[in-house]
């Protein structure tokens, strides 16, 4: 106990001054997400506590970050869609893939995974995180210029007709499930036809505008009906945020310019009663469990977005984990992965029964608390009851907040989240990949396909084939790498080992030796197969010399037996020597020793291997020459 209150002033200026950075970013994630601004502050206050408290990252401050914040708009704006546009009727399931996430961080993190997350290739990563960057820059420019489609009149007009549509669909997907569907009840169709209302076709002509705009795509599809009806007003504000953020910057960097523009800005839309549109109301007291997620469970509701779940546990991990080993390397310590692991899941978790949204460690936010005098899990805590303080205080004044002003904000995270030391890294990385006559970075190719798959398709399923793509290069690399140093590829590579120079010269014709270095696996098996290519016609006996080769796989093992088999339907003598345990396991269990290869052919060094072959392998040069003069004789 007295460990952790020793260094309690630094905490509580550090944990005061990484709350402050977090508030603007918190509301502006929020908003973001679709959620509003209490579900960005509730994840702040949750993740913050809970996961100082029980990480293993004692300087850490947790909370909703830019990636968690973009992949949880995907789980938002999915499961809205399917409960009719209603945020409402959606949240306990949207609650429940967040809980689901945090629940499998837990797991992780009690399994021991966290020790393996640094061996997800950087190139992934770094597509990833420009293309949240690039997703949340576009995703904003629709609100910093004051344009909102579900209330442009003209452009849900267009969806009134597919509004209809589903709507019926629905009436007629309710009775086939009811059993009614039949030609006797077709009045009840009618009926419950006759009651669909205007509002209720507009109110779902809006979900679907609102849903045809979302995204980069959609964002860009609208973008000149934004640009044809600007908000002036609005984009002041947005841009006068930026300006501040930025500005601010070469002022001084100890007061955050976020929280300056925040502040400043809001001041004055407020003070002039200015006609500006303001966030969604801050529910004000304690947040409250939302205890719905359990009462009105459905596994369907919820099946579709587990592996979505299991992308926010890894991304919040990955994320977590490199601010760690940045707080590692800023005060000399140690981090603990894995309990590190099993904290953000615990924050997530209980952030997610109270409706926030997840979140991470924030590398700067982190760094604040460091700078500020934070060394213990204190400081975290602090930071969260801070933000719990102000939640309770000044709930109904950050409602007054510009939407524009939050908007603004995360321009400025956007541009900052891009990996822009992987960017400028393009033009000189090697071209180690060849397609045709094409040459290209294997690197840069992952890099651009994570980054584009993920800003116009779906972050999840960029992740998984960036990280496909990053493995089967990887194999291939390693593959021809193996091959190239085992010397399985070419004859010509061929070269002797020093206790080869006493081989007896008259046999060198004869006998074939061939060296096997590093592993003979599934990604080099393809040049092994070609070994009968590299042995001269007037060989008999082939040596494999295995000294080096410590491991071999299944692909390695069935692909040395159908060489062996070819070899010996050649009727040449194959001989082993130095075969090492893992590689002989494999072999007896498939009995090429000693169906094929009998123990009197393995030798556990050369000279024994030399003194079989002295005895056993006539030079055919000297019996032909031989049987030549005695005819002439």
């Amino acid at each position: 106990m007295k460990h952790i209150f020793s260094n309690l002033k630094g905490d509580l200026f550090g944990g005061i001054t990484a709350g402050i950075v977090a508030l603007p970013l918190a509301l502006a994630f929020g908003v973001s997400s679709g959620m509003g601004p209490s579900a960005g502050l509730y994840g702040a206050i949750f993740i913050s506590f809970f996961a100082a408290l029980f990480g293993g990252t004692n300087t850490q401050i947790s909370g909703p970050t830019a990636p968690m914040t973009a992949v949880s708009m995907v789980v938002i704006s999915g499961i809205v869609a399917l409960n009719d546009g209603s945020l409402e009727k959606a949240l306990p399931a949207i609650l429940l893939v967040f809980l689901l996430a945090g629940c499998m961080q837990i797991v992780l993190g009690l399994i021991g995974v966290g020790k393996y997350i640094r061996y997800i290739p950087y190139p992934v990563v770094s597509g990833f995180m420009t293309a949240i960057g690039v997703i949340i820059l576009v995703t904003q420019l629709l609100p910093s210029v004051g344009y909102y489609p579900k209330e442009d009149v003209a452009f849900v007009e267009n969806f009134k007709p597919q509004a209809e549509e589903l709507i019926l669909s629905s009436i007629l997907s309710e009775e086939r499930g009811e059993g009614i569907l039949v030609l006797d009840n077709i009045q009840e169709t009618v009926r419950r036809a006759h009651e669909v209302t205007d509002e209720s076709i507009l109110k779902e002509a809006k979900t679907l505008a609102n849903s045809d705009a979302s995204g980069v795509f959609g964002t860009i599809k609208v973008l000149p009906r934004a640009l044809q009806n600007i908000n002036w007003l609005e984009l002041m504000l947005a841009l006068s945020t930026i300006l501040i953020i930025y500005g601010f910057k070469k002022i001084t960097k100890t007061i955050p310019s976020a929280l300056v523009a925040l502040i400043v800005v809001s001041s004055v839309a407020y003070g002039f009663n200015l006609d500006y549109r303001p966030i969604e109301q801050i529910p004000g007291g304690f947040p409250i469990p939302n205890l719905k997620m359990f009462t009105q469970f459905e596994l369907n509701s919820i099946t579709p977005y587990v592996f979505t779940a299991l992308t926010l546990a890894l991304l919040g991990a990955i994320d977590s984990l490199l601010t760690s080993v940045v707080a590692d390397n800023m005060t000399k310590t140690k981090h603990q992965p894995n309990k590190e692991l099993i904290g953000q899941g615990v924050g997530n978790s209980i952030a997610a029964i109270f409706g926030g949204l997840p979140g991470a460690g924030a590398t700067i936010r982190t760094v604040v608390n460091i700078n500020a005098g934070g060394k213990t899990k204190l400081s975290g805590m602090f930071a969260g009851v801070l933000l719990l303080l102000i939640l309770l205080a000044l709930g109904p004044i950050a409602s007054q907040i510009p939407a524009a002003v939050l908007a603004g904000i995360l321009v400025t995270v956007g541009i900052g989240v891009m990996d822009y030391k992987g960017l400028k890294a393009i033009p000189f990385m090697p071209k180690d990949a060849k397609i045709g006559p094409f040459k290209f970075s294997s690197e840069v190719t992952i890099m651009l396909v994570v980054m584009v798959l993920s800003s116009v398709w779906n972050l999840v399923y960029a992740v998984g084939v960036g990280l496909i793509i990053a493995s089967l290069m990887f194999m291939k690399k390693m593959g021809d790498l193996t091959a190239e140093r085992s010397d399985v590829k070419s004859l010509e590579k061929e070269k002797g080992w020093a206790d080869e120079a006493n081989f007896p010269q008259n046999l060198k014709e004869e006998v074939f030796i061939k060296h096997l270095k590093g592993p003979l696996f599934f990604g080099s098996t393809s040049e092994f197969l070609n070994l009968s290519k590299q042995i001269p016609k007037n060989a008999s006996t082939v040596i494999i010399r295995m000294g080096r080769m410590q491991y071999m796989d299944q692909s390695g093992l069935y692909t040395l037996e159908d060489v062996l088999i070819d070899l010996k339907k050649e009727n040449i003598n194959i001989l082993f020597v130095n075969v090492l345990k893992q590689p002989r396991y494999m072999m007896e269990r498939v009995n090429i020793i000693p169906h094929l290869i009998p123990e009197k052919h393995i030798f556990t060094n050369f000279t024994a291997c030399i003194l079989w072959v002295k005895n056993n392998v006539k030079n055919q040069s000297e019996i032909s020459s031989s049987s030549k003069n005695s005819k002439i004789i």
